[in-house]
Parts: structure tokens; sequence; C-alpha cells
């Protein structure tokens, strides 16, 4: 059963040679308990610069993984300690990513709970930076 609730995510982005940015956002999503995890979904804006995405993070017992369909399509895994290759594919084109995450924590309930990601990034086999997701997710239903 899909549960409403209030997202609010905080990302940071650390890249070699920029200053850092980071971005939060407050929205309201869906939250569904399937097949032994959970599935956060919700619509990107044009704050996050991906209007016209769906960003779904699927919490399971030993991995997070971060999928977006629509304008951009990719599936991100996250392990800790593990590296995960993905094609990121963009209306222009598309590039090999590959994540290697340094922290995940996460704990999830019917009523809410949270995420807590950090991994690095290389784009095309090139290092790419740092990226932190912060997720406080809370059953408005």
């Amino acid at each position: 059963m899909k549960k409403r609730v209030m997202l609010s995510i905080r990302g940071s982005q650390a890249y070699r040679d920029q200053e850092p940015e980071t971005i939060e956002l407050v929205t309201e999503g869906q939250m569904e308990f399937v097949d032994g995890g959970w599935n956060l979904t919700y619509e990107e804006s044009d704050l996050t610069g991906l209007a016209g995405v769906t960003t779904t993070f699927r919490v399971e017992p030993e991995k997070v993984t971060l999928q977006r369909a629509g304008k951009l399509r990719s599936t991100m895994e996250f392990q800790v300690g593990k590296s995960h290759d993905s094609l990121y594919q963009m209306e222009f084109g598309a590039l090999m990513i590959t994540v290697t995450t340094k922290y995940l924590f996460f704990d999830i309930l019917p009523e809410g709970g949270c995420i807590d990601l950090l991994y690095e990034i290389e784009i095309e086999k090139t290092e790419g930076g740092t990226i932190e997701y912060h997720l406080d997710i809370r059953a408005i239903d």
C-alpha cells in the first residue's frame, strides 16, 4: 500500500577544482513496502535541474538503489565499500559512471525515517568528486 510522505532532501556535490554545491528540497512523494524493501519515489523539480525526472530510492537490507526515469535515466547501486558501474542516459547522450559508496545508513519504518549516503563518483573513468545525500521521510497519511 502506497503512503504519501513528505521528503526533506539535502544533496551536496564537491567536484575537484569547483566550489561545493548544496541543494535542499522539500517535496511530497510516495513510500511503499514491496518485496522486503522500501520504495521512496518523488518527482524532481526545476530547483534540482531535473524537471521531468522521477526519482526512486529502493532501500533493501544490504543496499540502496537510486533509479531515475524520464528525461534522465540511470540506476546506481550503493553498498559500503563496493563500486557500481551505471550508464547515465541524458537527452543529448550517455556517460558511463562509477559510484563507490563510502558511507550508508538508513532507518525506515512505516511512519518515515532517514537515509544518509556518501559516495565518490567517476565519470568515464575520470575522478568526478564526492556526493552526499541526507533524506528525512515523514508519513503524511
